[in-house]
């Protein structure tokens, strides 16, 4: 037996994209298209507004992957950064928790994922080779594998320390506070503040 519509084809359709947001199921989706349309003048057309922009304007920086309005990114134009140090993250989301923490004022390298035979990813999937392109520039002195406490992870970060042995740069992890099967989404500032200052070579 078939569900029956209760709003027109319009609002099905928000909440269906409302699911699709990682944390939003459909029943959550349906409460947040609901509460938007309550505050039509508040939230909605702002969001709406905010959204087109987002798509006009929100690029992926060519250097390191980061997400912004600006290619190079803020982050890769920020002169008082370190370019010595790079840390390499799987994703977006990791590169802003790290910066909650503001522990170390460094550049990144977004892989875009990690290395996972079992779902097709490989090496030429995610951007190892821009990283190591950008050791072989010159003055990286130290990389940082930021990469989650997972066996996908682990693997990556292996794979990564490879590819850099001919290089004078030293590779280091994060250490304490970082627990295994752990992500770094999900983790307060303080644990990733002392995970960094605890790097050891890995």
């Amino acid at each position: 037996m078939s569900s029956k519509r209760i709003a027109g084809p319009e609002i099905e359709r928000l909440i269906q994209l409302l699911a699709k947001v990682p944390g939003l199921g459909p029943r959550s989706a349906r409460r947040a298209a609901l509460h938007l349309i309550k505050k039509k003048e508040q939230l909605l057309i702002p969001l709406s507004g905010a959204m087109a922009e987002a798509v006009e304007k929100v690029k992926v920086c060519s250097t390191c992957g980061n997400i912004d309005t600006a290619d190079p990114c803020t982050v890769c134009t920020d002169p008082r950064r370190d370019g010595s140090t790079i840390i390499v993250v799987e994703d977006v989301a990791d590169l802003w928790a790290l910066e909650r923490s503001a522990a170390l004022s460094a550049r990144y390298h977004v892989l875009g994922g990690t290395l996972s035979p079992l779902d097709g990813i490989g090496p030429d999937d995610l951007t190892i080779d821009q990283l190591v392109a950008r050791v072989a520039e010159g003055g990286v002195t130290e990389v940082v594998l930021a990469v989650n406490a997972t066996v996908d992870g682990q693997t990556t970060a292996h794979y990564i320390t490879d590819r850099l042995a001919g290089f004078e740069t030293r590779v280091t992890r994060l250490a304490h506070g970082v627990p295994v099967g752990g992500e770094l989404d999900y983790l307060d500032e303080g644990t990733i503040a002392a995970a960094l200052k605890s790097r050891t070579a890995f």
